[in-house]
């Protein structure tokens, strides 16, 4: 059985925030946990990027989302929902 996941996306980003972002969906793909990133407007500040994976990865993928956000210092730009 497939889980989603969303991540709620800051619409108001600088430069580098993108590519950072554009950077950590790139990897959700080839690293296999998706093949697709659906995204949504949510209001006037927030984008969600949605996404399917198996259900044995959502754990992986979870710790994987946090860390990136971690390292590439996103707090204010991404998160899980």
């Amino acid at each position: 059985m497939d889980k989603a996941i969303q991540l709620k996306v800051r619409k108001d980003l600088n430069h580098r925030q993108q590519l950072t972002v554009i950077k950590l969906k790139g990897n959700l793909i080839s690293k296999g946990y998706t093949e697709i990133i659906h995204i949504m407007d949510q209001d006037d500040e927030f984008h969600i990027n949605s996404f399917e994976t198996a259900a044995e990865k959502k754990n992986d993928v979870h710790q994987y989302i946090t860390a990136f956000i971690n390292s590439e210092n996103l707090c204010d730009t991404v998160s899980l929902t």
